[in-house]
């Protein structure tokens, strides 16, 4: 719903659907698959309390409220407004960022500006889909293992430095096996350059400033496990990938553009 580093708004359609009537996000964020299967009984958490408040904020709101947060011009500084609460500030110091992974104060001179206009809209329009769904603030490994769609978006294991609670708090062996030891349907989000699980390339990105490739781990079938997808020009071998992939087929991956900074 908001600009946040690390969204998948760019790639969620390439995701599978979820296999169950729970959807649970772990490392929850912008949350982006469970807004696009929002029906379903959905449980978003989060280890950073910002992002837990500003969607508790956002369940409670009107589209009125939405509409009546500021719209602040390229470099200026949103600590001269006023805002209702805390929660209100924190979902604009995200906006103004243009994709960044922490909340800024300065609105970027990158036009981001301009598209806190356009985030207000999103917002109001899908303040529907949340009304039903549930937040808890926590650690991942604290969660009851339960029978749903697991939807596992940790910061990534290269280049996932850059939140306030990053990769540097992960120990990936045991996300590993927790990941694996999940009840259910099981989708864990990475890129090709991670070696924590045998992750199969899924979708070239192009950054402004890196060139990445979307990758997936599920406990189900994909249509991206006997897939063997071009990573020419990547500047780094895909080493977890090439020693996993199967079958001999050459399909390039679908590049697509993307803003901001690279996934992570």
């Amino acid at each position: 719903m908001w600009s946040y580093y690390g969204s998948k708004s760019k790639v969620i359609n390439f995701y599978p659907a979820p296999k169950y009537g729970k959807i649970i996000e772990p490392f929850a964020g912008s949350a982006r698959y469970a807004l696009k299967y929002f029906d379903r009984d959905v449980l978003l958490v989060d280890k950073y309390e910002v992002i837990i408040k500003i969607w508790k904020w956002l369940q409670s709101c009107s589209p009125e409220d939405i509409k009546h947060l500021p719209e602040p011009k390229p470099r200026e500084d949103i600590r001269n407004y006023t805002f209702d609460c805390e929660e209100a500030q924190y979902l604009m110091r995200y906006m103004i960022g243009g994709g960044l992974a922490r909340m800024q104060w300065i609105v970027s001179p990158q036009g981001f500006g301009a598209g806190v206009a356009s985030q207000k809209k999103n917002i109001a329009n899908n303040l529907y889909r949340i009304r039903h769904w549930k937040f808890l603030h926590g650690d991942y490994s604290q969660l009851e293992n339960e029978e749903a769609t697991w939807f596992i978006d940790p910061p990534y294991q290269v280049g996932g430095h850059k939140y306030p609670y990053s990769n540097k708090h992960l120990n990936y062996p045991q996300l590993a096996d927790w990941c694996k030891s999940r009840n259910g349907h099981v989708i864990v989000c990475e890129n090709t350059k991670a070696s924590w699980l045998p992750f199969k390339a899924m979708q070239e990105m192009n950054g402004s400033l890196f060139r990445t490739t979307e990758a997936i781990w599920s406990n189900y079938p994909t249509d991206f496990d006997f897939q063997q997808m071009s990573l020419m020009g990547m500047g780094q071998a895909n080493t977890a990938w090439s020693r996993l992939v199967e079958g001999s087929g050459n399909l390039p991956a679908v590049v697509n553009q993307s803003e901001g900074e690279k996934p992570a």
